[in-house]
């Protein structure tokens, strides 16, 4: 009798086991959908399952997809005076400036603006010598995955790498606040400008475009013809085109645009891709 009974506690011991691996996600989406349901329990809020979802699909950004491009850097160069270097590095409100030497392909160093603090003293500023406070740069390729970019800045201490194309010129720079807004969305502080660039061109014909650009903005700079008397932003439109609101990762075209959502948490879009993409594929 004892002998079935440890038999049938066995056997509901392994259909307990086998049911929960059954039960387990087997990939993102059934993982992400997991997390969702469990929200919907109220075991965690929804600002914690936008952050969960965000670490889940980081491993699917690539550098180039968040990077400041070269155009927009603000950059230092190696023959500037003190006097001059000064006004940059204040108005900008960064801590970081990439120092160049004949051009931007060439970065000799970082700058870290603390370390002008001690030439303050105008009887040290005739010691000032740019080279020798400046700070090796760290380079990283266009398609390096930005989850293994958070791992070396953590590891290295590093807080901006310089990012190189397929050429070995450099595309544009990085930030670890650039990758920890991925997972926590836009981290605005007291230097953020109101008016900040709500579209930036990465090559050819890939954009970042923040959600909230308005409709004519995007409009002008795309040559598109959405109309803005039913949606201010470009968010709107394009959850009228979803019929929904997207979640990070998702595609949708219009046109010759293709857009990609970088960025998003249950009730909001915060940045796009956008893609101009060849006549024939558009119309297909």
């Amino acid at each position: 009798m004892a002998e079935k009974e440890s038999v049938k506690s066995q056997q509901s011991w392994l259909e307990r086991l086998s049911l929960a691996f059954i039960s387990e996600p087997q990939n993102r989406p059934e993982l992400i959908e997991m997390l969702r349901q469990a929200q919907k329990r109220d075991l965690f809020d929804s600002n914690a399952l936008t952050m969960m979802e965000n670490v889940i699909q980081v491993a699917e950004t690539q550098v180039r997809d968040i990077m400041v491009p070269r155009s927009q850097m603000i950059v230092i160069d190696e023959n500037s005076s003190y006097e001059n270097m000064l006004p940059v590095v204040t108005n900008s409100g960064h801590s970081r400036f990439p120092v160049i030497g004949d051009n931007r392909d060439e970065i000799i160093g970082i700058l870290l603006a603390k370390d002008l603090l001690r030439y303050a003293d105008t009887a040290e500023r005739d010691n000032f010598e740019l080279r020798d406070i400046l700070r090796s740069p760290v380079f990283v390729p266009e398609s390096k995955r930005i989850d293994d970019l958070l791992r070396d800045f953590r590891a290295s201490q590093n807080h901006m790498a310089l990012v190189v194309d397929e050429y070995s010129g450099i595309a544009g720079l990085v930030t670890i606040e650039d990758v920890l807004e991925q997972i926590v969305g836009e981290i605005d502080d007291e230097h953020d400008d109101a008016d900040q660039i709500n579209i930036r061109r990465h090559g050819l014909t890939r954009y970042s475009v923040r959600a909230m650009t308005s409709v004519e903005e995007f409009n002008d700079v795309f040559g598109s013809d959405f109309s803005d008397e039913q949606f201010d932003t470009i968010a709107g439109v394009l959850i009228q085109k979803f019929g929904h609101v997207p979640a990070r990762g998702e595609i949708v075209s219009i046109g010759r645009l293709q857009f990609k959502i970088m960025s998003a948490d249950s009730r909001r879009l915060h940045n796009i891709q956008v893609i101009i993409l060849p006549v024939a594929v558009a119309e297909e």
